[in-house]
């Protein structure tokens, strides 16, 4: 697909970011050439927007993709894609951040990233690994100190914008009562089994943008479900409109003016997902997709400790 056909937003740091992105984060994470295979096919097919991070350890192998395209001609310049990293939660403390992007450029071989995001609003203790944490893992987070970071990274030209990943309406609230530059865009699990409907008018009402993991459930990981791509509206929407129920699901993200942040390593559904920008869904569709029954896939239980600052799944959401 052409790549001049995917719209793009203009976020309120004044750069441009295509309307869909390609997620390099996968468990169990696939061998280099694995990886460095599936993200050359992505820019080959037409993707322009890639989100990693320094937890995902797909860094080095989206740099290099980015480096064999440019060497093949796929692109004439860096500039001509949108590259997302994120802090990892045992650097979300003042005095960690830029090096730890500083880090994640080096591993990338860029010299900037076009958006860096505080993955979660969580402080781990160095070295604190694994999806269960003991006491002394989880450590209260100075967000005023780690935000002020975050604007050093774009003042010093490292990240062109900033933003939060996983945060709620309260935490994105705590970081605007002192910020001088406003988050870019918040990162969250969304779909049409998510819909999220207060956080994206929050956001949408402070200027924020939404991007959305998850977008077609995660069916297969660790934690998602098939409540996606199983969902019988959707699969009746699908046959309506002789559409792909995933194409269904990323376009309803596309017209609530949500990112979606997709995933494949197959080639045909890669250039499947990006076919959702030359049609639209009906008011009675979108009004049906209304009646999916709403449930939040990711829990985040591995942060909430009676030793940490969140006791309950309600303190980490809100």
């Amino acid at each position: 697909m052409d790549p001049s056909l995917v719209p793009n937003v203009v976020l309120n740091s004044g750069h441009k970011m295509p309307m869909i992105g390609y997620g390099t984060g996968t468990v169990p994470l696939p061998p280099n050439h694995v990886l460095l295979t599936a993200f050359s096919a992505a820019i080959e097919a037409g993707y322009r927007h890639f989100d990693t991070a320094a937890y995902y350890g797909s860094e080095e192998a989206l740099g290099q993709a980015i480096s064999q395209a440019l060497q093949q001609g796929l692109i004439k310049s860096r500039s001509e894609l949108f590259v997302t990293s994120k802090l990892w939660c045992t650097n979300t403390h003042p005095g960690l951040v830029v090096p730890a992007l500083k880090k994640s450029l080096e591993t990338l071989g860029l010299e900037y990233v076009d958006l860096y995001l505080i993955h979660f609003p969580v402080r781990l203790r160095d070295g604190a690994k694994g999806l269960k944490y003991n006491e002394g893992d989880i450590l209260p987070i100075d967000m005023k100190g780690v935000w002020e970071d975050m604007e050093q990274c774009s003042k010093l030209g490292l990240a062109k914008s900033i933003g939060v990943s996983n945060f709620g309406v309260k935490k994105i609230s705590e970081i605007l009562q002192n910020a001088t530059i406003p988050p870019a865009v918040n990162e969250v699990e969304m779909n049409v089994s998510w819909q999220q409907e207060n956080l994206r008018k929050f956001c949408n009402e402070k200027g924020i943008h939404v991007s959305g993991w998850s977008p077609l459930g995660s069916n297969g990981s660790m934690w998602g479900s098939n409540a996606v791509i199983d969902n019988p509206i959707l699969k009746d929407i699908a046959i309506s409109t002789g559409k792909t129920v995933g194409q269904v699901a990323l376009r309803w993200l596309i017209e609530k003016g949500v990112t979606p942040i997709m995933k494949s390593f197959n080639n045909e559904r890669m250039k499947q997902n990006l076919q959702i920008f030359d049609w639209e869904l009906s008011e009675v569709d979108l009004e049906r997709t209304e009646e999916i029954p709403q449930r939040r896939a990711f829990q985040a239980e591995r942060f909430i400790s009676e030793y940490g600052p969140f006791k309950t799944l309600e303190d980490f959401w809100a």
